[in-house]
């Protein structure tokens, strides 16, 4: 199994940034991919940025296409998520995850952090 413990979330301004760290531990080298989602009060949780573990490719939901980065450091099992630009619509609890092949569920799922933007 794979344990994701996340990092980073806070208060901020509009047009700030902030940096969200997720760490994973256990069977770490069975994971195909990380994912960063999020979901703000009573709405569904969504999809924000993945990056496969074995290469450089990511993904990103047009909302936040510009102006956040997903990157990671194979060495420290981390997983980043740069934003910047934040904007109050950006307000959520942030939560990482993985998946073990392409065509798999998120199945390891991290706490989630909450990330404020204020106008």
């Amino acid at each position: 199994q794979v344990q994701l413990r996340e990092s980073g979330g806070g208060w901020v301004q509009a047009g700030g940034s902030l940096r969200l760290s997720c760490v994973a531990s256990g069977r770490t080298s069975r994971l195909y991919a990380t994912g960063w989602f999020r979901q703000a009060p009573g709405q569904e949780r969504e999809f924000v940025a993945g990056i496969v573990t074995g290469g450089r490719v990511t993904k990103y939901a047009e909302s936040v296409e510009g102006r956040f980065t997903i990157s990671r450091d194979n060495a420290k099992n981390t997983v980043y998520l740069q934003m910047n630009s934040l904007k109050p619509e950006d307000t959520a609890v942030y939560s990482c995850a993985a998946k073990a092949s392409s065509g798999s569920d998120w199945t390891a799922w991290g706490q989630g952090t909450q990330v404020t933007v204020s106008v």
